[in-house]
């Protein structure tokens, strides 16, 4: 897994309109498992797909206390 860069204000990118998921596919599940690594080693409850310069709807979260329970959202909408 891998550990990205994540995009901090006032970067335009955060600005970019996400674009919907159409398949599930195994790169998506890297991109998901990345996101995922991202965020623990960051310390976050949570990160979109946005922050880390991948501009589709996509968003992981874990709230758990061990960390060990993740949530991933792919298509949300708002």
């Amino acid at each position: 897994m891998t550990v990205l860069t994540v995009l901090e204000y006032p970067d335009k990118r955060l600005r970019k309109i996400a674009k919907p998921i159409t398949q599930f596919t195994d790169a998506l599940q890297t991109k998901i498992d990345d996101m995922l690594d991202t965020m623990y080693d960051e310390s976050g409850l949570g990160l979109a797909a946005t922050q880390v310069d991948y501009h589709h709807r996509l968003v992981v979260m874990d709230f758990s206390e061990e960390r060990n329970a993740p949530i991933v959202f792919y298509k949300p909408r708002v």
